[in-house]
């Protein structure tokens, strides 16, 4: 009995330690634009980039830096993760309206 008690807390102060390496930011794109343009996240931890298209159109999260792609309808919501990334600025873009849809993480 005291062993599963033990094997619970381990599983416990497991998912703890996860979650304080991770980061979640939130994104938003609507009409034609991201809001925040400017994400900001610390290094060393893995960063969870949560996207809702909140626009009537198709949007497509592209950053060649991070080398993801993530394509999104109208109303749909996706995750891009992003494992310990180096210290710099990351661009990223709308795909579908790259004139009017950018944004950069910087990651410190």
């Amino acid at each position: 009995m005291n062993t599963n008690l033990l094997f619970a807390a381990l599983l416990g102060f497991a998912g703890t330690a996860i979650a304080a390496d991770e980061v979640t930011l939130q994104l938003v794109a609507r009409d034609g634009k991201f809001f925040p343009a400017n994400l900001s996240a610390p290094a060393g931890k893995t960063i969870r980039i949560e996207i809702s298209n909140a626009g009537k159109t198709p949007i497509e999260f592209e950053s060649l830096s991070l080398r993801k792609e993530k394509v999104l309808g109208p109303g749909a919501k996706s995750v891009v993760v992003i494992r310990s990334p180096s210290p710099g600025e990351y661009k990223f873009f709308d795909d579908y309206n790259p004139a009017t849809s950018q944004g950069v993480l910087t990651v410190k």
